[in-house]
């Protein structure tokens, strides 16, 4: 552990309420938690971990168990267990008891307490992860406030490692103080004294490598860039964002998406469908800088053939003024299209007759036809300028290495006899990792060709899938960008069709030889090794090290320069012009010895340093926690030489990123530095004026006049509120907030509803994201079903959020029709089919907790062993308070309402007035006027019940 962390756990433990720590990214954050727990003894009680991440909770256990195993103690510490809705209640019982340390989700947490199968003085302590998550409606917020109600001597620590999502939105640093119930902030940034004194004592000897990029890739960032700077400029136009926020830096960001949906969420059904859709381009363009980097050309093309399939038609960027140079620039990267002579299309065949010739089978055509008129598709297959890099700087450390090894200054280097001499390449995905260990067993051309020939085939199979609406697909729509050309004038729209179909069929003429020459191996060796490994690169995939390598070999044998079939040409008029460049360097480049290397991919976020100890580092993606990971790193093994490659490309969004990163979490923790001096904590902050009851609201103003409206004054004892909710419904805040106005929350599985409120009253609750999912599904119309059928008054709460507009969609947006596919509609139609049922809309959680305390106004309370009955068919099938068996005969109900003249307005009506179907045969007709609303609809009932029976002769 390094120094600085030990200052955290002292100040930690300075208060025994606990307390909230933010430090910066990567500032080793799970090996302080498991430092912690070392603290903890089965004798004060259980210590309790919510909000866990997956890979968060195995890199805390790993790091224990490092710490344990270094321990030396007579007493064996406990491993940390996982409590999982798979335990029953009995051994999560027996676990809580047992004093240990618990990975726990809030939902189960929250459920046992209520249930009181867990003590609240069974447990030491809280360990909350992901702080800058939570809220005062968060269900983490409900567990710390019934825990502190009642127990006094609980321990609360929080902790995060996002500073920014910490200055999110109005004073979030004390709000969320307040929910846990705190009352002290820990801020350690990267430049506080203590962490940079012992992170810059002996730092690690980096090498910060500037790669310049392509031209092309120049041209592309140029291009999205300029694109971005218009939709930005498009959106302040709008007048209803702070332009401040809006700014390309920012939106290099994932968290742009949120600065920017947070403010527009409020007003977001006034908004037009431009303005909509650019915030969903900005998302895209973002994407498209990241990956011009990140990935392969072919790769890129890809993607970008993909949003030009999905986006073309919606897209407000795609019709920008620089796109075009998108796709122009990220196709030059691939492959030139073109005549064989002079590189222009200006006098190429038409599609008829390159089409006639394409079908053609006679290959000896193909000699007679002059070479001046073929259709050239050259490859250009552009490297990612950091392989041949990657590859230089492996070479140049196995070259170090075997000085060292000569003159023996190895042990010296690497020190403590450490020399397992693993490179560590760190990358953003997991693609990359395979990609690049790919490049450097195969060589960076083998891999760019199985790219290249995967993207080909794709075309093929994409070509083979039914094609859907094929008359529409005439010409393109709008501008001519989607084809990666601009028509500058009207006549010039024929050459430009013409241009792209023939490179379209060029395209497919290539991709359909591949096929071929791919199955025609396949049925050749059927069976032999060979053939597995063909089969696995024709279907496009070959994740694997020996697959790809095997397809590797198999390009390079197969699509060689010098293999007389592709030199020929595919067919008669398209050939496939070979990219040779680079050969012999990778043939120099297989004689020299390359280190051992391990990839390792940064999304997954594991803590993978301290496992394989590696003495040189390459940070292919450099990324802000990942460089302070490798600081710790060094700063916990002193004696080891270190050597650290920074790998950015020059000029490139990628350096802009990781400088905006680090301002930008210096800004975060210079706010919370300010907030901190300026914050007011409450006296009873820490929840010591917490009652039972555990309400905090005060009184109401009515509730209060009612008081002094009775006798003396007196207040009467009052009764508890209680609403029955099912287990389901913890996923959401609103059992928390109903408990925060001092109802008792009892949770059970429901089969009927959500929030049994009393005996008649079932409440269904529906987000609005979850309401059109069970319109869509069909699932609405069965709840409704089942709680008209069991309950007196079944009611559908339709609840939105609070930052949010309080409407389905904009006063433009609602048309007069009725049709299948509005929202209105379907809810009309539930409405007429179950005439009971009550629709309550809601604001907010705040809103509905109001709404379901006037409800329950003089109604008796709920009963909870009926609740979880209903629905339920005992041993013997029958179903208990059926509402609708008990007071009507359905089937009769249901022959009623066929009746002629009998309608949803009357039939209520006519089931008042009499009894049954035979005392309705008999009324006299002025009745049946009376009961049915006129005489019309009562002659049509009388004509048909007295209607002769016809008889055959």
């Amino acid at each position: 552990m390094v120094q600085f962390q030990e200052h955290i756990i002292t100040e930690l433990l300075e208060d025994s309420n606990g307390g909230l720590v933010v430090t910066s990214a990567g500032l080793g954050l799970h090996k302080l938690i498991s430092s912690l727990f070392l603290l903890h003894h089965h004798s004060h009680g259980c210590l309790l971990i919510l909000s866990a991440t997956p890979s968060q909770k195995a890199s805390i256990l790993r790091n224990y168990e490092n710490v344990t195993q270094s321990q030396i103690s007579d007493e064996v510490q406990n491993s940390p267990s996982e409590i999982t809705s798979d335990l029953p209640a009995n051994q999560r019982l027996s676990l809580y008891s047992s004093g240990g340390i618990l990975f726990i989700t809030s939902r189960i947490l929250i459920v046992d307490l209520l249930t009181r199968r867990l003590p609240t003085t069974a447990v030491a302590g809280l360990v909350v992860l992901n702080a800058h998550l939570l809220s005062d409606t968060s269900t983490e917020a409900f567990i710390v406030r019934i825990l502190r109600s009642t127990n006094r001597d609980l321990y609360v620590r929080a902790f995060s490692d996002r500073p920014h999502s910490m200055v999110s939105g109005f004073a979030k640093a004390e709000r969320t103080l307040k929910c846990l119930f705190l009352r002290k902030l820990h801020l350690w940034p990267r430049f506080q004294v203590y962490v940079s004194q012992d992170l810059e004592r002996d730092p690690p000897e980096v090498v910060d490598i500037r790669v310049p990029m392509s031209t092309y890739m120049i041209g592309i960032q140029k291009a999205v860039i300029e694109v971005m700077d218009a939709c930005l400029k498009e959106m302040r136009k709008t007048n209803k964002v702070d332009v401040e926020d809006l700014t390309v830096e920012n939106g290099l960001f994932k968290s742009f998406d949120e600065i920017v949906r947070r403010q527009l969420d409020p007003i977001w059904h006034t908004l037009g469908k431009r303005t909509k859709q650019l915030v969903s381009d900005l998302r895209t363009l973002r994407k498209l800088l990241d990956y011009v980097v990140r990935y392969d050309a072919v790769t890129y093309l890809k993607y970008l053939d993909s949003l030009r399939a999905s986006e073309s038609f919606r897209s407000v960027w795609i019709f920008a003024e620089s796109s075009y140079k998108i796709f122009e620039y990220a196709k030059k990267r691939v492959y030139h299209f073109g005549r064989s002579d002079s590189g222009k299309l200006g006098q190429i065949k038409t599609a008829s007759t390159k089409k006639r010739k394409l079908n053609d089978n006679k290959k000896d055509e193909d000699q007679s036809t002059s070479t001046e008129n073929r259709v050239v598709l050259e490859e250009v297959l552009e490297e990612p300028p950091k392989w041949k890099v990657l590859l230089d700087v492996l070479v140049e450390i196995q070259e170090e290495r075997d000085k060292r090894a000569l003159s023996g200054e190895e042990k010296d280097h690497l020190g403590e006899g450490d020399d397992n001499g693993i490179v560590l390449v760190a990358c953003k995905d997991e693609h990359s990792c395979m990609q690049l260990e790919d490049c450097i067993t195969n060589g960076p051309q083998k891999v760019m060709r199985e790219e290249w020939e995967k993207y080909l085939l794709s075309k093929v199979q994409l070509q083979a899938l039914p094609k859907r609406n094929a008359k529409k697909a005439k010409e393109p729509k709008g501008f001519g960008v989607l084809d990666g050309v601009v028509a500058t004038a009207s006549g010039k729209k024929a050459e430009v069709s013409s241009i792209s179909k023939q490179e379209h069929d060029a395209l497919m003429a290539a991709a359909s030889e591949i096929s071929k020459r791919i199955n025609k191996d396949t049925n050749a060796e059927d069976g032999d090794q060979k053939h597995v490994d063909d089969g696995g690169f024709g279907k496009g995939k070959g994740k694997g090290k020996k697959k790809k390598s095997s397809a590797g070999e198999k390009t390079n044998n197969d699509v060689a320069p010098t293999d007389k079939a592709m030199d020929d040409g595919f067919f008669d008029e398209v050939f496939l012009r070979k990219h040779d460049q680079g050969l012999d360097a990778e043939s120099s480049r297989e004689t020299k010895k390359l280190p051992p290397v391990v990839f390792y991919a940064l999304e997954s976020d594991k803590k993978i340093l301290d496992i394989l100890k590696p003495s040189t580092i390459i940070a292919y993606h450099p990324d802000i926690a990942f460089v302070r990971e490798v600081e710790i790193y060094k700063a916990e093994n002193p004696s080891r030489n270190i050597k650290v490659y920074f790998l950015f490309y020059e000029d490139s969004t990628e350096v802009q990123k990781f400088e905006a990163s680090v301002r930008r979490e210096n800004g975060a923790f210079e706010s919370l530095i300010r907030q901190k001096s300026l914050m007011m904590i409450p006296v009873d902050q820490d929840g010591c004026c917490l009652g039972l009851d555990s309400s905090n609201e005060p009184q109401s103003v009515i509730s209060q006049n009612l008081i002094t409206r009775k006798a003396g004054g007196r207040r009467e004892a009052e009764k508890e509120i209680q609403v029955i909710v099912d287990m389901r419904e913890f996923m959401s805040s609103l059992p928390n907030v109903l408990h925060q106005k001092g109802m008792r929350i009892i949770p059970v599985t429901l089969e009927v509803g959500d929030y049994i409120l009393s005996p008649l009253i079932c409440v269904e609750r529906k987000s609005i994201q979850d309401l059109f999912g069970s319109f869509a599904s069909g699932r609405l119309y069965h709840q409704v079903e089942m709680m008209s059928r069991y309950y007196r008054i079944p009611v559908l709460l339709i609840e939105f959020s609070q930052d949010k507009s309080f409407s389905f969609q904009s006063a433009s947006e609602i048309g007069d029709d009725v049709t299948p596919n509005s929202i209105i509609s379907k809810l009309s139609l539930l409405v007429l089919h179950f005439p009971r049922l009550r629709i309550i809309w809601s604001r907010s959680l705040h809103a509905t907790a109001e709404i379901f305390a006037s409800l329950k106004a003089n109604q008796d309370e709920p009963d909870e062993v009926k609740a979880i009955r209903v629905g339920v068919p005992s041993e013997e099938g029958v179903i208990e308070n059926d509402v609708r068996a008990e007071n009507y005969n359905t089937s009769a109900v249901e022959l009623l309402r066929r009746l002629p003249g009998v309608t949803d307005s009357n039939y209520r009506v006519m089931m008042d007035g009499c009894k049954s179907l035979a005392e309705l045969a008999i009324l006299p007709m002025e009745r049946l006027a009376e009961l049915m609303g006129g005489q019309k609809a009562a002659k049509m009932l009388r004509d048909f019940l007295d209607a002769k029976y016809p008889t055959l002769l």
